[in-house]
């Protein structure tokens, strides 16, 4: 047969015999590698979340790149030209090779749940479950859970359990043993026993169960050996050896006595445990996991010796896969890392500093009933100026590590903006590793190996995708190098980015006014406000100026681009954001230094930093607005009763107006007494308030000062909102109306807390930009 091809051997000794032609052969062989390998590829994909007004929802679509590696270091990113909608998806979630894709549609009604497996060609297999096994998938980001294990055959999940069976009538009110079907004639269900959900954006959400499904078999089991009385989350495949035994890892919240709100609280005690999953061989393929119902199966508190721990983590390792160029990880089972919120669980307060810690998983698969749990991250009390004020996350990456499998990125709050951090988690070492502007807040998207891909932005600057590359020095020391990857998912008009090129931004440090000696170092310290105005206009000419007030309080208003505030400041507003004493990342102390002192703490900061931008000459005292969310609201209410002559106009979010009626409907009572009371309240709940306690929280709520309020008032409620019933702003609303005080209502009926809607967010500021104009311009 004849061939073009020329054996590889007489290749080789063609090669030997002309050896002049060596040069030749390098220079040809180097500019064909630069032809035939131009860089490593990468691929990625971003889901980008977009409102919809009209259908009020959210449209999630999903824009894939290849990340592109040139040899001299420098990186491109090659979008797609169109996003793809991903209508109806709750979650996607890669395997851990990359080769596969689960796809969950969560049903709108009482229909199934939908289970989609993608390749790279197609999609291998969909599975629709019914509600007679479970309900829809948890995908909020705190009970949210999904975990392949490591040979890709089976994933473990957090899904409402079934609905409990109902009593069953017949027309004439007759009891019919055994229930019915939905599509039996002739009966109807009754309501059965009410269940306690978990307050806030959970209503009518049954109780989080933990399930496994085999992705080759469809077969779908629930967990077996966990007490009823936990409700599962953030469910981890633990790392396995062949032949040892399988567990899964998960946080476990217990109901007992009660369940409380758990939105925006972290205070809610928590455990990991680990429940075991024994691989069996008959009728199966590569040592796929089934769950065995043997009494001996009981899940096993990991954590018995801390009162909180969340988002486990397992060590990981890099791994080549199949196709060339492709990176991934697995675990290695050297160790456990999670979180802790154990200072908001032991004061009360609904969030505080984290800490950080670590579990050495056992080689051998076997478990104990006590792990010594080592502190990587304490929680720093009072930081020296400059230095890391403690660990305050949000979240884990699913994959937070580098290749050296012991340092972990995260994104952590420090003072008003949030930061990149690496840590060992073998000898804590924490490194700031991103550029140190702190008009900058930074979050961690995902990693490409050992080089980060986060997102930039500040309040006058469109979020920005950066590309980090570690830089190893003589000294041992590492820095990063960040370059800007143009992308097409934050797209602004040329009239946006002018108005936002006229803006600038600057955080300030505000003192604390009266100090005494029983506070704590780190209560006396200064706290900060963002503010933003115009680079453009004569100095001697103001802008009215909007003091804005996040809720919580243990929360922060950080350095981020926002849509609506930008808008604000756009329209001729200077902002003046202010996270007084009680916010997220200044230390344990600073934050714990507000609870009791709530309507007089906070409101004296921000009046603090309103006095210290008029001093500035950066604001007028003539005319100046104030708005807040929640806690904010409160603030905002207090302040035009305590200060009335300050403020020309007022806007409030689901305000607190009235302590001692929102401790009865509220689904965070708890709150009211920590907040109002102190700490050591923070039981209290437990039992009627008393009218001494009624009495105190009154005198501490804004509707204690409504007959002083001269400010016209804009109330913005969701009518489905449980933290905060709407019933306190209402009161509030009328109380003003019947001082002769101008104040208005916008009620959103379907909407809860956060106002978060499409419709909602936008009615919203646009009602409040008009409200404000009114008395402004």
């Amino acid at each position: 047969m004849h061939s073009d091809y020329l054996p590889m051997r007489d290749f080789l000794s063609g090669f030997e015999m002309h050896k002049e032609t060596e040069d030749d052969y390098t220079y040809l062989s180097n500019l064909l590698e630069d032809f035939t390998t131009p860089g490593f590829q990468f691929q990625g994909m971003f889901a980008v979340s977009q409102p919809d007004l009209l259908t009020n929802k959210r449209r999630t679509s999903m824009v894939s790149c290849n990340i592109l590696k040139e040899s001299d270091s420098s990186v491109k990113f090659l979008w797609a030209p169109f996003p793809i909608e991903m209508s109806g998806v709750s979650m996607i979630v890669p395997s851990p090779s990359g080769s596969k894709l689960l796809v969950i549609r969560n049903p709108d009604n009482e229909a199934p749940c939908c289970f989609q497996i993608w390749t790279s060609s197609r999609m291998e297999k969909e599975f629709h479950i019914p509600q007679s096994l479970h309900g829809s998938v948890y995908n909020d980001g705190w009970f949210e859970g999904v975990s392949w294990n490591m040979d890709e055959t089976c994933v473990a999940y957090v899904a409402e359990e079934p609905f409990p069976a109902k009593p069953t009538f017949n027309d004439l009110g007759g009891y019919k043993k055994g229930g019915c079907a939905d599509k039996d004639l002739g009966y109807w269900k009754g309501q059965g026993d009410w269940e306690e959900d978990w307050g806030e954006t959970y209503a009518g959400k049954r109780r989080p169960a933990l399930f496994v499904i085999n992705i080759n078999s469809g077969d779908i089991q629930e967990v077996k050996g966990i007490d009823k009385s936990l409700s599962i989350g953030q469910v981890v495949w633990a790392p396995f050896t062949e032949g040892s035994e399988q567990y899964l890892v998960f946080v476990g919240w217990s109901s007992k006595p009660r369940k409380l709100g758990i939105k925006y609280c972290s205070n809610r005690p928590c455990a990991l445990y680990a429940v075991r999953v024994r691989a069996l061989h008959h009728e199966l393929k590569s040592n796929e996991p089934v769950l065995q119902s043997t009494e001996e199966l009981h899940a096993l508190n990991l954590t018995q010796t801390i009162s909180s721990a969340f988002f486990p983590r397992f060590s990981c390792v890099p791994k080549t896969l199949t196709t060339i160029h492709e990176f991934s990880t697995s675990p290695d089972g050297k160790f456990l890392v999670f979180l802790s919120a154990r200072s908001a669980v032991d004061s009360g307060v609904h969030n505080a500093t984290n800490s950080l810690h670590r579990i050495d998983w056992p080689t051998d698969g076997k478990l104990f009933q006590s792990f010594e749990i080592y502190d990587v991250i304490p929680v720093v009390m009072c930081a020296e100026d400059g230095c890391f004020p403690g660990l305050y996350c949000t979240t884990i990456h699913n994959n937070p590590w580098l290749s050296d499998n012991c340092t972990m990125i995260i994104s952590s709050i420090w003072h008003s903006s949030e930061v990149l951090l690496s840590v060992n988690v073998l000898s804590g070492e924490i490194l700031h590793i991103c550029p140190a502007d702190s008009n900058f807040s930074w979050n961690l998207l995902t990693l490409d190996g050992n080089n980060i891909v986060a997102i930039s932005s500040s309040p006058v600057d469109l979020p920005q995708i950066k590309y980090g590359v570690a830089i190893e020095k003589a000294t041992s020391n590492t820095t990063w190098s960040w370059s800007n990857i143009s992308s097409p998912i934050f797209r602004y008009s040329d009239k946006v980015r002018s108005l936002l090129s006229s803006l600038q931004c600057s955080i300030l440090k505000i003192s604390v006014k009266n100090a005494h000696d029983g506070q704590t170092k780190g209560a006396t310290k200064p706290f900060e406000a963002i503010f933003v105005s115009s680079k453009t206009k004569n100095r001697d000419v103001f802008d009215p100026l909007i003091v804005i007030l996040h809720g919580g309080p243990q929360d922060v208003s950080l350095s981020y681009f926002s849509k609506y505030l930008a808008f604000l400041s756009s329209v001729g507003y200077s902002l003046l954001i202010v996270n007084y004493r009680g916010s997220l990342g200044f230390g344990e102390e600073a934050l714990q230094s507000l609870p009791g002192k709530v309507g007089s703490q906070d409101v004296n900061d921000v009046l603090s930093a309103i006095d210290h931008v008029i001093n500035l000459g950066l604001a007028s005292p003539s005319k100046i607005t104030v708005m807040g969310i929640s806690h904010g609201g409160f603030l905002t209410t207090h302040l035009i009763g305590q200060a009335p002559d300050k403020f020309v106009a007022a806007a409030a979010i689901n305000p607190v107006c009235n302590l001692a009626l929102m401790i009865g409907t509220t689904d965070i009572p708890d709150w009211c007494y920590v907040e109002g009371c102190g700490i050591i309240a923070r039981n209290c709940f437990t039992e009627p308030p008393s009218a001494e306690d009624l009495t105190l929280l009154y005198s501490k709520s804004p509707i204690s000062h409504v007959s002083k309020v001269k400010a016209p008032t804009l109330l913005l409620l969701g009518a489905r909102d449980l933290r905060v019933p709407i019933f306190d702003g209402l009161q509030y609303a009328r109380a003003l109306k019947e001082k002769g005080v101008e104040a208005k209502i916008i009620m959103f009926q379907n909407d809860v807390h956060a106002l978060k809607r499409p419709q909602s967010d936008l009615e919203c500021f646009l009602n409040i930009g008009v409200w404000f104009n009114k008395y402004c311009k």
